[in-house]
């Protein structure tokens, strides 16, 4: 059964008869790993390291050819195959970034292409993946509607889930709550001005000392 046919039944059965849903979102891991994502940030960090390893590399190699001791040429060896699998990530990398720079967001991911760096909140760190964000009714716990973003951040979407879980139950006035990661003034206003009772606490904010 299909998620639009089971909101149907429930609102025929009389499961949805108050009109008050809590929104929240959950981060979730895509397949691709953190390794596979790339951004400008990661891919110039990326390049740079392996620009310096090279650098350092050669620098080696140079200070063998002068000092020419018997085991010279086995490391001078394994130091250009290294140099040469660098330079052959270096030439990756370059496809890699061209594709990232027409890419709408400025990213790309190798294993799962829908999956992007968000931030996590509180950690200080990022994940790959999704943000799902879901309406469920304060009754009887049912999902009412649920959506899937790249977005990380939960601030502006209070008012597009609240439009989506007022169609999906079919009612004309709906009361939202969320927690403080959906506070936004721009989102709370649009949520007054479309008929949208939206409970949300207010962000902690630091007053300065007069």
């Amino acid at each position: 059964m299909c998620a639009a046919k089971f909101i149907v039944l429930c609102r025929n059965w009389g499961l949805f008869t108050e009109a008050t849903v809590a929104i929240d979102g959950s981060k979730f891991k895509a397949v691709n790993h953190r390794d596979r994502n790339f951004t400008s940030g990661k891919m110039k960090t990326r390049m740079a390291l392996i620009e310096q390893s090279i650098s350092e590399y050669l620098t080696q190699l140079d200070r063998m050819d002068r000092k020419e001791t018997p085991s010279a040429p086995r490391q001078a060896t394994r130091l250009k195959e290294r140099i040469t699998t660098l330079k052959q990530e270096m030439r990756r990398l370059r496809a890699l970034k061209s594709r990232m720079e027409a890419a709408p967001d400025g990213q790309v991911s190798l294993i799962d292409p829908d999956a992007r760096s968000m931030a996590s909140q509180g950690k200080g760190t990022g994940i790959v993946g999704y943000n799902v964000q879901t309406a469920v009714d304060t009754k009887n716990h049912l999902i009412v509607t649920h959506e899937v973003t790249n977005v990380g951040s939960d601030r502006h979407q209070l008012k597009n889930m609240a439009d989506a879980a007022r169609e999906a139950l079919g009612t004309e006035k709906l009361t939202a709550i969320a927690d403080r990661g959906y506070y936004s003034g721009e989102q709370i206003k649009a949520c007054d001005d479309a008929g949208i009772v939206p409970l949300i606490p207010k962000n902690f904010t630091s007053t300065r000392a007069c």
